[in-house]
Order: structure tokens, then sequence, then C-alpha cells
């Protein structure tokens, strides 16, 4: 569907489910990891642009992807560090995006590759697109898919080279790849010091949000928690 008309029914469904969930006396969570012994929950964000009624993302018959698509996918890659609050915006975020958890832990493409933080689905037809594989279940949809497609756009206005190559194989045993933030407090104050973020969506939004993810994470910083008891409370 389009962007807006997307993120309407993914709120839909969060909503639908926990109803129908309470109904049966079943709590649904989205929390994007609620168990550490257990796979975390995405929020994945397929994208392709269309024109005309066509997928401007087909390849070509011979495998090559068009320019757009490279500059969009260029565009991705060179914003995700500096608004990934978007994409993870609680401190349980983090606890997904680890390494051998099907999340990504740095900035990486591939041919359909789950490693990845976007899997490229390779297609000469309609099927074409750009799978973002960083964002939990946890999002706010509408930031979500807002932050996904206006890093695309700039990378597609800026005219950004895709001169990083396909991962091919384990993402996760790649050296020299660049790391994505490992915490709330650390890509929120990424995001706050970023240009880039400030040229995506403004100072004023970039503050206010920014301003409220670390005050959820002084919240957290304050709390103790049942590790830190079951840790130290009686060998301390």
């Amino acid at each position: 569907d389009t962007a807006t008309a997307a993120a309407d029914k993914a709120i839909l469904f969060k909503q639908g489910v926990k109803e129908i969930g309470h109904r049966h006396q079943i709590t649904a969570s989205f929390m994007a990891k609620w168990n550490k012994d257990l796979p975390g929950c995405s929020g994945h964000i397929h994208q392709s642009l269309w024109k005309e009624g066509t997928n401007v993302f087909a390849f070509s018959e011979s495998g090559e992807p068009s320019d757009i698509f490279k500059h969009f996918l260029a565009g991705q890659l060179y914003c995700l560090p500096h608004i990934l609050p978007m994409l993870a915006p609680t401190v349980n975020s983090y606890k997904r995006l680890v390494p051998g958890s099907w999340a990504p832990t740095h900035v990486t493409w591939g041919y359909d590759n789950r490693t990845c933080a976007y899997r490229i689905i390779e297609s000469t037809g309609s099927s074409a697109r750009i799978e973002t594989r960083v964002s939990g279940s946890d999002t706010n949809p509408y930031l979500a898919i807002a932050a996904s497609l206006a890093s695309g756009l700039y990378g597609i206005e800026n005219e950004l080279p895709l001169d990083t190559d396909p991962i091919i194989g384990n993402a996760y045993d790649m050296q020299d790849l660049v790391t994505l933030p490992t915490n709330l407090k650390e890509a929120t104050l990424k995001m706050q010091e970023s240009e880039v973020a400030e040229a995506l969506f403004g100072s004023t939004f970039v503050d206010h949000f920014c301003t409220s993810r670390l005050w959820e994470w002084r919240q957290y910083s304050e709390s103790v928690s049942d590790w830190e008891l079951k840790r130290y409370f009686e060998i301390i």
C-alpha cells in the first residue's frame, strides 16, 4: 500500500491483536525483545518506488539495478546511524539488535541476506524492493516509515553513490563495518547532534523527539531491575 495507509494498517493490526487477546485473557505485547531466550519481534519495512504504474526499483533483464534504486539504498545506508531512534525507539529495542539474532548490528546490505540491515529482493518486475530489517515491532509505524522514506529520498536528491559492496555470507562475522549504536542513549545523542537528521526532519522535531528518548533513558537508568536484585542482593 502507500506509505501512510501502510502505517494506518500497522497501527490497526497492533490494536486489533491487543483487543482480541484481551477478550481471551491474553496480553499481547509488541516489545522488540521480551525474552532473551526467544527471537525478537521485528517490524520490517518493505519499500519500492512507483511511477505511472511501474516499479522504478525493478532490475534490468541483465540483473542491473536502476540508478534510482542505488541512490535510494545509498541514502538509507548513509542516514541510518543518524535516525536510528526512529527505527529503534525504546531501551528494549537494542536487546534485539545483537549478533546472531536475525536483526542487524551494522550498516550493511545484501541480496536476500537476512543478516544485513537492508535485504534486497531482486526482480525485473513489481516485486523488486528493499526490506529494512532494523525496525522492531515496538516502533511507531509512521515515524519508522518516514525515516526510511526520507533517507532514501535524501540519497536520490543528493545522488549518493552506492559505494559499498553487498554482503555475501554472515554479516555478523564481517570486519571493518560501520557499527550501529548499541543503546538508546548512544543512538539518541548521535541523532540529536546530527545535521543529517535536522535536514531530514527539521530542528523542532529532532529536538522534541530526542528529548523524549533521553527522558526514557533516564527513567531506565534510575530503575533497579530484577537482574540486579538477583545478581547482587544476597552476595554483596
